[in-house]
C-alpha cells in the first residue's frame, strides 16, 4: 500500500504527531522524548511566539492505515533574512525504516517550501537553536541528553539516499569533573577578574524574572552565537517564552554569570542536573507521577551527569581567559554537588574556541549530529 501524507489540522492529530515517537522508540533505551505538554505548546501557533516569525506546517505519513512517520516544515523568516537564503527547515522528523515513508515526508516539506517560494530544504532543525536539531550519525550506544533527541542509525542513510548532503555537524562530549578545582583555573580567574574589573554575579530566579537578567541572558546568547551556523537571533517575546520554559528546570547553583563594572553581562554558563533518565522513565508525561521522577532527579537524588546547556562569552572578551572565571565558580559547585561528568550537548565541529576550553580536562567523544540539505527541484 502506498504512503499517504496528511496535514495536521486538529488537536487530536497534533497529539498523534507528538506521541508517534513513543511508539517508534518504545523498546529503545537511548531515546529521551520531550515533555509532552512542552511539545504540544511548541507546535501550537497560539502558544509559540515564534509563530509570528515563522510559518510552519505539520505532516503525518500513513502506511497500511497506521502512522509511519511525521515531520514539521518550518520557514524561519528571521534566519532566512539574516542568512540571506530561502530555506524550508524540516524538524520533528521521525519515521519507520521504510524509504517510501521518508521520501514522502521530505517531498511534503519540499512541496510546502516550493509553494512558499523557498529554494532549499534543510534539517533536522527547529524554530530556533533551542529546539532539537541535527540527526545522529555517529554514537548510537548511549542515552541521549534531555536537550537533544536520539534517532535510529537508519535516519542518516535515508537522508543520503534522498540525495541530501552535509550542511553542518555538531559534536557532543562527556567532560569529567576533576576531584579538586585546578589551581591553574583559580589563578587565571583571579588575574582576569582584576585585569578587566569583572565579577561573578550570583543569580536568583527572581533576578531572572523580575530583575531584568532574563533579557540580559538572552541578549548575551544573541551576541555570542549570532555568527554560528543558521543561528536565529531571538526576539524579546521569544526570550520571555524561554525564560518561562526553562526557569522551572534550573537549579540556580549551576548558573554562573560574569559581569563588568557597569553591570553588563559578559559571560554565562548554564547547566542542569540531567533529567534524561527520569523523562525516559515517565515517557515525557508529567502526570500522574512523572513530575515526581523529575523532582527527584533535579533536587533529591540526581544522576552523576549534569547537562551543559550553554556557555557564552561576549565577543569583546573572547580569547581573554574569561572562561576561567566561569569554571572557577562552576567546577567548585559541581564538585560540591557530587557530579561526575558534564554532557556538553551540541558544539559545532568548527567552533574550536569552545572545544579548546575542554583541553585541560579529561573528556570522551560521545556523539556526532548532522544537518542535511538539498536544493528544491
Amino acid at each position: 500500500m502506498s504512503v499517504i501524507v496528511k496535514t495536521v489540522n486538529t488537536k487530536k492529530e497534533l497529539k498523534a504527531f507528538v506521541k508517534f515517537p513513543l511508539e517508534l522508540y518504545k523498546n529503545c533505551p537511548y531515546y529521551v522524548p520531550g515533555l509532552f505538554l512542552d511539545e504540544m505548546a511548541t507546535l501550537d501557533p497560539a502558544k509559540n511566539p515564534m509563530s509570528k516569525y515563522a510559518k510552519f506546517r505539520l505532516f503525518l505519513a500513513y502506511k497500511d492505515g497506521k502512522i509511519a512517520g511525521r515531520v514539521a516544515a518550518i520557514i524561519n523568516e528571521i534566519a532566512n533574512r539574516n542568512w540571506q537564503h530561502q530555506e524550508v527547515r524540516f524538524g520533528w522528523i521521525d519515521f519507520i525504516d521504510d524509504m517510501e515513508v521518508s521520501k514522502a515526508l521530505i517531498e511534503a516539506v519540499s512541496a510546502y517550501g516550493k509553494e512558499m517560494g523557498m529554494t532549499q530544504v534543510t534539517g533536522p532543525l527547529g524554530f530556533t537553536d533551542f529546539d532539537n536539531e541535527g540527526c545522529v550519525v555517529e554514537g548510537f550506544d548511549q542515552i541521549s541528553t534531555y536537550a537533544l533527541r536520539f534517532n535510529y542509525e537508519y535516519y542518516g542513510r535515508h537522508f543520503e539516499a534522498l540525495s541530501m548532503t552535509k550542511a553542518n555537524d555538531w559534536l557532543e562530549y562527556r567532560i569529567y569533573v576533576p576531584e579538586a578545582l585546578p589551581e591553574k583555573v583559580t589563578r587565571i580567574a583571579n588575574l582576569i577578574s582584576q585585569r578587566y574589573n569583572l565579577s561573578v554575579k550570583k543569580l536568583s530566579k527572581r533576578d531572572v524574572t523580575k530583575g531584568g537578567y532574563g533579557q540580559k541572558l538572552f541578549d548575551l546568547v544573541n551576541r555570542t552565537y549570532n555568527q554560528l551556523y543558521d543561528f536565529t537571533v531571538l526576539p524579546e517575546d521569544v526570550m520571555d517564552k524561554y525564560v518561562d520554559s526553562y526557569l522551572g528546570l534550573l537549579d540556580m547553583d549551576y548558573v554562573t554569570a560574569i559581569e563588568d563594572a557597569e553591570g553588563k553581562l559578559v559571560a554565562l554558563a548554564v547547566a542542569m542536573p540531567s533529567i534524561a533518565k527520569a523523562v525516559h522513565k515517565c515517557r515525557g508525561y508529567l502526570f500522574p507521577f512523572g513530575w515526581w521522577h523529575l523532582v527527584k532527579a533535579m533536587y533529591l537524588k540526581h544522576d552523576p551527569a549534569i547537562e551543559l546547556m550553554l556557555i557564552g562569552v561576549d565577543p569583546e572578551y573572547r580569547n581573554r581567559g574569561v572562561h576561567a572565571m566561569l569554571f572557577n565558580q562552576f567546577i567548585g559547585n559541581l564538585i560540591k554537588g557530587g557530579f561526575k561528568y558534564g554532557e556538553s550537548n551540541a558544539e559545532m565541529e568548527t567552533n574550536t574556541s569552545v572545544q579548546n576550553i575542554w583541553n585541560d580536562y579529561e573528556k570522551d567523544f560521545v556523539r556526532r549530529r548532522r544537518v542535511f540539505s538539498k536544493p528544491i527541484e
